[in-house]
């Protein structure tokens, strides 16, 4: 009989994208949707790869370890924290700012829950509200998320 170790695939777990809209018309249900689908769109584009375990935390555990807006992306060790307790290896927290009806960028911080400390920061610019655009952005980032997680690129500036 041959033993051999196979290695584990990193466990990430990606938080609710929380929605930071400064228009005059902010918070419309349509921002609130489009939103609220980064989270599914980012699980998915990482999924796809077949690298990563992904680990499903339920918004109300999210909830109950966020002090209020931004917290969770403010303070690594409380988004690690959270991580720690689904047995993630990694968490992504992000947040979707909407200076204007043009544009709008998404800010995805990898934070690592061994070390408990932000690993990476990416940040993407959508010029549009559509699907497309969206979808387009979140792919760019997982991309640039498992070039950095699989340790072939060192740690954005």
């Amino acid at each position: 009989m041959t033993a051999f170790s196979a290695a584990a695939k990193p466990r990430i777990a990606v938080l609710e994208v929380e929605l930071n809209d400064a228009t005059l018309q902010a918070n419309t249900p349509a921002e609130q949707q489009r939103t609220a689908s980064m989270r599914r769109l980012l699980e998915r584009a990482l999924a796809q790869s077949g690298q990563y375990e992904m680990i499903a935390i339920d918004v109300a555990d999210q909830a109950a370890a966020n002090a209020g807006f931004g917290y969770l992306f403010a303070h690594d060790d409380a988004a690690a924290e959270l991580g720690r307790q689904f047995g993630a290896d990694w968490v992504l927290v992000g947040q979707h700012g909407k200076p204007s009806f043009l544009y709008s960028h998404l800010k995805i911080h990898v934070i690592q829950v061994k070390s408990r400390t932000l690993a990476a920061r990416y940040s993407i610019e959508l010029k549009g509200n559509n699907s497309i655009v969206t979808q387009r952005s979140v792919n760019k980032l997982a991309a640039k998320i498992q070039a950095f997680i699989a340790g072939k690129i060192a740690m954005p500036e």
